[in-house]
């Protein structure tokens, strides 16, 4: 099969399925997610984003019967039953079902949505264009929820500027992007935002951090501004599907293309790694 959906114990390809009127994640948008890529049928990082699912489900008061091992089963399963093994790996876990209203009982067990869709991650080497915006969005953003309006409406911004993605501020503070992390390098310094309540801990992010002390070069986890962004060597914007994607420009001005061995460095061995974890 090329695409592949789950919900509760039910499979199908994804055209195939329905999900029920009455789960919360209908009217409220009331759960939290998690996504990733696999290749040769190996979901890549699946330890890290299932501690984040799990964590963010915690933070909301999701109950999730499944235990990490189980999920981790059951992705693994499903990945290996599509037809192609380069997918995007994408599941939820919404709070339950019942009629609409805000309150919820502690009892309510989570709806599990899993969809497997044929992808490629991204060709890192390409410079792309960002666009900046004022972060308003709430401020539990190191929660993967799927209240993603504010998002969406970004990226809509984004797309219609012909750009790749927008960087979020919160006055001058950087924070991250519609649906990245974004960073910075400067004097030989990868600069990141710190993994407060204003920014998702990405996974990418994470292993850019662990690749950077791996090749020595230090890193500095503290806020920067929207100057020190326009002024820095290199900006990269990072995501499960793009490592190591550079800035080229930012509101039609260009940026970053100061430190191209460091950032060489960074995309060659995130890409190992990539190769090396999804070789089956």
């Amino acid at each position: 099969m090329k695409t592949l959906g789950y919900y509760n114990g039910k499979y199908g390809e994804l055209e195939e399925m329905s999900v029920p009127m009455l789960d919360r994640a209908c009217y409220f948008g009331d759960g939290v997610y998690d996504a990733t890529y696999s290749r040769n049928h190996i979901i890549y990082n699946l330890d890290e984003h299932i501690d984040r699912f799990y964590n963010s489900a915690a933070i909301l008061n999701i109950h999730i019967s499944q235990t990490k091992e189980e999920m981790k089963q059951l992705l693994s399963e499903m990945v290996r039953k599509v037809d192609d093994g380069e997918l995007f790996v994408y599941w939820q876990a919404t709070r339950g079902g019942g009629i609409r209203r805000h309150y919820y009982s502690d009892d309510m067990k989570a709806n599990i949505w899993i969809m497997l869709t044929p992808a490629k991650i991204t060709d890192n080497s390409k410079p792309i264009h960002l666009i900046t915006a004022e972060d308003t969005r709430f401020f539990h953003c190191n929660v993967k929820t799927l209240n993603l309006i504010p998002n969406v409406l970004a990226a809509k911004t984004t797309e219609d500027a012909d750009c790749k993605e927008c960087v979020f501020h919160r006055g001058e503070r950087v924070t991250e992007c519609a649906h990245s992390n974004v960073h910075i390098l400067k004097d030989g310094v990868f600069r990141t935002a710190p993994t407060d309540n204003l920014i998702l801990p990405g996974i990418a992010r994470a292993n850019l951090i662990k690749t950077c002390k791996k090749n020595n070069i230090p890193v500095d986890e503290t806020p920067f501004t929207v100057r020190e962004m326009m002024d820095a060597d290199e900006v990269i914007v990072s995501s499960s599907g793009s490592f190591c994607l550079s800035a080229a420009t930012i509101d039609g001005t260009p940026v970053g293309g100061r430190a191209p061995q460091l950032l060489e460095i960074l995309r060659r061995d995130l890409m190992a790694d990539w190769l090396q974890a999804t070789n089956g």
